[in-house]
C-alpha cells in the first residue's frame, strides 16, 4: 500500500471517531451507519445501547457495480425495511466520509423513502 493510500484511510479513521463521539444511537432513534468501499455500498440501523444490528442492506447480492443509482436503490430499501420494524427516526452516520456522491445519494433516497435524520 503506498503511502498517500495509507493516508487516505488514516484519515478516514480519523474523521470516523470525530463523527461517532457525537452520534450516538438508541433504541428510540438508532444509528444509520454507512460504508463504502470502491465496488459496493453498505447500510445498517444499529441500537448503539443492546449493540445489535436491526436491519442490514448492501449492494453485494444485487450484481451492480457501486454507483449512485445503485446507492439510491439501497436507500429505498432501506427505508421500505425500516418501515416494516416499525422504524421512523434514526441519526445518521456517514461514516467519516464526506456527504456526498453515493452517500448523499443512499441518504436523499432513505429520507424519500420516510426516514427522518
Amino acid at each position: 500500500m503506498s503511502q498517500s493510500t495509507k493516508d487516505k484511510v488514516l484519515g478516514r479513521r480519523r474523521r470516523h471517531k470525530r463523527v461517532r463521539l457525537k452520534v450516538k444511537g438508541s433504541p428510540e432513534r438508532p444509528r444509520l451507519s454507512v460504508y463504502r468501499s470502491l465496488k459496493h455500498i453498505y447500510a445498517q440501523i444499529i441500537d448503539d445501547v443492546s449493540g445489535r444490528t436491526l436491519i442490514s442492506v448492501s449492494s453485494l447480492g444485487m450484481g451492480a457495480q457501486g454507483n449512485v443509482k445503485t446507492a439510491s436503490e439501497i436507500g429505498k430499501k432501506l427505508a421500505e425495511n425500516a418501515k416494516s420494524a416499525k422504524l421512523d427516526r434514526v441519526v445518521f452516520d456517514r461514516g467519516g466520509c464526506l456527504y456526498h456522491g453515493r452517500i448523499k445519494a443512499l441518504a436523499d433516497s432513505a429520507r424519500e423513502g420516510g426516514l427522518v435524520f
